[in-house]
């Protein structure tokens, strides 16, 4: 059988090398298709393979008839309309890895050139100026590197900052002190990095979580002197704040490759001598080029052929008569599992994903995905899927298992998500309730009645008198309004919750604020 493979925007001949060298397979090469020529031409291809220059819409997508796989050679999918790839049963692959040691190297190569003022240095030599005293800098050895985001960049960051003997302390919600000790470097809070760091490098993904996570309380807490390299994602840093602490004198440099706008070319901070950037050039290598278009390429060959992938974007197709049974708990799967990456401490060390009831005679695979990208997402935000969740757990060292129970528990049918960390377990449980959709019916060994969306707030108290009364009322002078409330104890006088649903997330000072009422013992906003 011959499979017929389109490339429609450049990708060069080392890259497509496993396509080539693969038996039976017709490689037609046209950069310079319009959408309408394309449009004509993909309906006799069974895989598309694509950058950043040709836009996959739906149309395009309806008329590949054929089409099996669309291969991107890069991270982002932005350019592909995954829905329309999904519901045609097309699998869309991508190459995340691909970028990782150009991305450190340029880390590091902007740690050193901030390090030694290597940039302005030749700017003075450029414009006729020999001047030796202006840009003397400072050594690395012996220094310690702050490493925020421990993911594979951070982790090949910190190889190469141990081989210029830095001491390395990195913070990663997936990281535990056992396993930063197993990778050599310290292990630290969020605040104890950016206090003990004199350099601060960023990996993290840009999340509601991590915007301006680098801001000006956190500049507060920095050593004076601090330098501060990003080539991961604008917005990690407050850059109006970056601005104020070079100037005060709190940071004495930065380096930079991402921005909140990009281009960037007006802000003040270029204004600075002590600012060195580079129009996001972190992944431009060639090899790195080359690597991305390697792994696609490896992808398309394994899925025509064998029918698996390494790299898989979007979900892959099941029965129909089946998905029309579990398509429904898809969002109450992944609403579980953020659910509970909110509500537990620690580093997830096992996940025990339970079905009851009728749903114990189905294929729930893909439920459990979902489950298992809830629970990863607000960590590492929107690079996680429906089918590469499982491949990160697996990766991040989390067991995942899958039970089944023909019980129903007193439900039709029951998911339950259950973690495991050092610190404890804790388990959510939930149902489609008909006509009114999903609820958590169970928290711990709680029952609960909670529509699982917006804002919530999970708070443990004591079963007294005047404990709800103090909560609504501090709430209410937070300008926070209470949509529903559930409440549940163990016994008369014993420990106690409240579900809340409000209006408006509960901010870090109004949580502490929960924490210090009388009877209360914690309280924990979460956002869905």
């Amino acid at each position: 059988m011959t499979f017929n493979i389109l490339i429609s925007d450049p990708l060069s001949e080392d890259g497509i090398f496993p396509l080539r060298n693969a038996e039976g397979f017709n490689i037609v090469v046209d950069t310079s298709l319009t959408p309408e020529q394309l449009g004509e031409k993909i309906g006799g291809f069974d895989a598309l393979l694509v950058r950043s220059q040709t836009q996959v819409t739906r149309e395009i997508i309806e008329k590949g008839t054929n089409l099996k796989i669309i291969g991107r050679a890069g991270v982002g999918v932005d350019n592909i309309d995954l829905t329309a790839a999904t519901e045609r049963g097309i699998i869309v692959v991508n190459a995340p890895d691909g970028n990782t040691n150009s991305a450190a190297e340029h880390s590091i190569a902007m740690l050193m050139s901030l390090a030694r003022n290597i940039p302005q240095a030749f700017h003075s030599l450029k414009n006729k100026k020999w001047d030796r005293k202006t840009f003397i800098g400072v050594e690395v050895k012996n220094k310690t590197l702050g490493v925020l985001g421990f993911g594979r960049i951070g982790q090949e960051v910190a190889f190469r900052a141990k081989g210029q003997r830095m001491n390395v302390i990195a913070y990663d919600p997936f990281l535990t002190a056992e396993k930063a000790e197993k990778l050599g470097v310290q292990f630290g809070t969020v605040e104890e990095v950016i206090k003990a760091a004199d350099f601060i490098t960023v990996h993290t993904p840009l999340l509601k979580e991590t915007r301006h996570l680098i801001n000006k309380e956190a500049f507060e807490k920095m050593k004076d002197g601090v330098q501060i390299i990003n080539c991961a994602r604008g917005g990690i840093i407050d850059e109006d704040a970056l601005y104020d602490a070079i100037m005060s004198g709190k940071v004495a440099g930065a380096a930079l490759d991402v921005f909140e706008e990009e281009p960037f070319v007006e802000h003040k901070l270029l204004t600075l001598p002590q600012v060195i950037a580079t129009p996001h050039l972190g992944a431009s290598t060639i090899e790195a080029q080359e690597i991305v278009a390697i792994d696609v390429s490896y992808d398309v060959v394994s899925f025509l052929q064998n029918g698996t992938v390494k790299n898989p974007v979007n979900l892959s197709s099941v029965p129909k008569d089946v998905l029309a049974k579990i398509e429904p708990f898809f969002n109450l799967a992944e609403q579980l599992g953020s659910f509970l990456s909110d509500l537990a401490d620690g580093v997830p060390e096992e996940v025990n994903i339970t079905y009851s009831g009728e749903l114990a005679n189905l294929d729930t695979r893909p439920l459990s995905r979902n489950a298992i990208k809830g629970l990863l997402k607000s960590k590492l935000g929107e690079s996680v899927n429906d089918v590469n969740a499982k491949f990160l757990a697996d990766r991040l060292g989390i067991t995942v298992n899958e039970l089944k129970t023909s019980k129903s528990k007193g439900f039709t049918s029951l998911i339950t998500v259950e973690m495991k960390t050092a610190t404890g377990t804790r388990k959510v449980a939930g149902t489609l309730l008909n006509g009114l959709g999903g609820r958590i019916v169970r928290v711990d060994d709680f029952i609960v009645d909670v529509v699982p969306s917006g804002y919530l707030l999970f708070i443990r108290h004591k079963d007294q008198p005047g404990a709800i009364g103090r909560v609504g009322t501090l709430l209410a002078s937070e300008g926070i309004n209470i949509a529903a409330m559930q409440v549940g104890r163990s016994e008369v006088g014993g420990d106690a919750i409240m579900m809340i649903s409000i209006d408006k997330h509960v901010e870090e000072s109004g949580v502490e604020q929960l924490k210090a009422l009388e009877d209360i013992f914690d309280a924990t906003p979460i956002d869905l």
